[in-house]
């Protein structure tokens, strides 16, 4: 009965507090209709989803939470040191190659907003098998670095929790 209910439980979850986000105020009616949004909308797409995504450490996404928020606020002050200090000429954007070990769709999804969420990174193209996607950096010194960090700190992550 709960699983034909709430057939996302995430899903339901992060609907309320998008919900809440949005509205900005927090009151028990619009706790209500997030509550009635975060069922509804799961139930309506449910026969959408072929395959419901499997979560296998559900208490690892708030460690992967926490390190792309801290990611984040670290480089909005790095571009804005690089768009205050540094001359145009001086940038050295960079496309990088990242290969990719995800196999989950949500996963992979996951990780190309992660990446385009952090300042001075935005994942451009998924290659058409899924196993490599294309970056752009708006500095760089370091392509290879930079490859090796999203693989450790997001994709290692995300391998642990989707797979």
């Amino acid at each position: 009965m709960f699983k034909r209910l709430i057939p996302h439980p995430f899903l339901s979850v992060g609907l309320v507090v998008v919900w809440l986000m949005l509205v900005n105020h927090f009151s028990l009616g619009n706790l209500l209709l997030g509550a009635v949004l975060g069922i509804l909308v799961p139930a309506l797409t449910g026969p959408y989803w072929p395959n419901k995504p499997s979560v296998g450490r559900p208490l690892k996404i708030i460690e992967y939470i926490l390190v792309v928020l801290w990611d984040i606020v670290v480089a909005n002050v790095q571009v804005a040191l690089l768009i205050l200090f540094k001359r145009n000429a001086n940038l050295k954007s960079q496309w990088i190659v990242v290969p990719m070990e995800l196999t989950s769709p949500e996963a992979i999804t996951v990780l190309a907003g992660t990446i385009t969420m952090t300042p001075g990174t935005v994942s451009a193209m998924l290659t058409a098998d899924a196993s490599e996607i294309l970056v752009h950096c708006l500095h760089t010194d370091d392509p290879e670095g930079t490859r090796d960090d999203i693989k450790n700190r997001y994709e290692r992550r995300l391998k642990e929790i989707f797979q």
